[in-house]
């Protein structure tokens, strides 16, 4: 019985610290750079895992026979399945914030009701726990419910992880991840058994690995931020000309500044040519330099429209991130979104008005 106090002291001592040291740098990422983007999914994972270091400090208690040796196995068990239920509950309450989510599950958990999903058989589990932490002679099934609540949040949390670092083709560690979880399960799976000493085991392993897990997830989204396209509007300057190869063919160009590290003149199609050329004369002979897109179902024949095929503003931004950054090695979240956003803007008062998003002064017209 004394060594496995040592060994519940140890460990109670480990988690505690090492999870809290964990707590603080996660908040320490996003105190630098998640703040800025009002970001709290850091943060409310970063709470899950001070749940496990005050877990930690119940097992010093326990280990050191603070919580009495009457009850002190029943307070102990009680304490870990409400720490296990807040972490799981914290982890699932984080998951709206993650920036890539399976299709499946997208409109779901980005749904307002997601609170109220998760948040119900959260109270089902911790009601009937906390009862039994008040008084230990209820049943041993009712400190176990914490389990059923993990291995939900572990499917859950097992498909989000891969959708993330597959979307940002961190292949490795959406392996790593899936491992990962399958050693949580396997620790869920031991607390309904009586091996304390690979309970503990397993514990510490499952831990250490999810939180490792966790950092990765931060530096990857760390990682999403510093590639995706920033510029401040006004700096933005466009020059579109053309001249004459040596077959005596026009080449259309198109030279962009302000945006990307490197600057060069973009070869662009006669028809991209033409439809930047638009934007640009309207928005500087004009006041407001709207353009305006035809919509799909409009066969009116009598009806001349600026913009004919939306998909042309699309064709365009594509061109230009295929020269500039590569074809295949751009994204529509980091770079598609951030050049139109930069490029183009949007009418609030007609839905298919749009122009330039540049002083008329930065753009010029060779």
């Amino acid at each position: 019985m004394g060594e496995i106090n040592e060994i519940s002291l140890f460990y109670g001592w480990w988690q505690m610290s090492v999870c809290l040291f964990a707590f603080l740098a996660l908040i320490a990422i996003w105190f630098h750079l998640g703040r800025r983007q009002n970001d709290f999914g850091q943060v409310l994972l970063a709470c899950s895992i001070l749940c496990w270091s005050i877990s930690g400090a119940m097992e010093i208690l326990y280990a050191r026979g603070t919580l009495g040796m009457e009850h002190g196995t029943f307070y102990i068990q009680g304490s870990r399945s409400i720490f296990s239920l807040l972490n799981s509950l914290f982890i699932l309450l984080a998951l709206p914030w993650f920036k890539y989510l399976p299709s499946v599950l997208e409109a779901i958990i980005k749904s307002k009701f997601w609170k109220l999903i998760v948040g119900l058989p959260f109270l089902f589990s911790i009601l009937p726990t906390i009862t039994k932490f008040i008084n230990p002679q209820q049943s041993m099934l009712i400190s176990e419910l914490d389990v059923y609540y993990s291995i939900l949040t572990l499917i859950i949390l097992a498909w989000v992880l891969w959708e993330s670092f597959n979307k940002r083709r961190l292949f490795l560690l959406a392996y790593l991840s899936i491992i990962c979880v399958a050693i949580i399960f396997a620790a869920q799976l031991f607390k309904l058994t009586d091996h304390g000493m690979y309970q503990i085991l397993f514990s510490a392993i499952f831990k250490s690995s999810l939180i490792m897990i966790f950092f990765a997830l931060a530096l990857s989204w760390v990682k999403d931020v510093s590639q995706t396209l920033s510029a401040n509007p006004n700096d933005i300057k466009l020059r579109i000309s053309q001249k004459r190869d040596d077959q005596g063919k026009f080449e259309h160009l198109l030279q962009l500044s302000g945006i990307f590290s490197k600057e060069k003149e973009i070869r662009i199609s006669k028809s991209q040519h033409e439809l930047l050329r638009k934007f640009a004369e309207r928005r500087k002979g004009s006041s407001e330099g709207w353009l305006e897109i035809k919509p799909k179902n409009d066969s009116r024949e009598d009806k001349t429209y600026d913009i004919k095929d939306y998909n042309e503003i699309k064709r365009l931004l594509h061109s230009i991130l295929d020269a500039q950054i590569g074809k295949g090695a751009w994204s529509k979240e980091q770079h598609e979104i951030p050049l139109k956003s930069f490029l183009l803007e949007r009418s609030t008062d007609r839905e298919r008005k749009i122009r330039l998003n540049l002083n008329p002064e930065d753009i010029e017209i060779s």
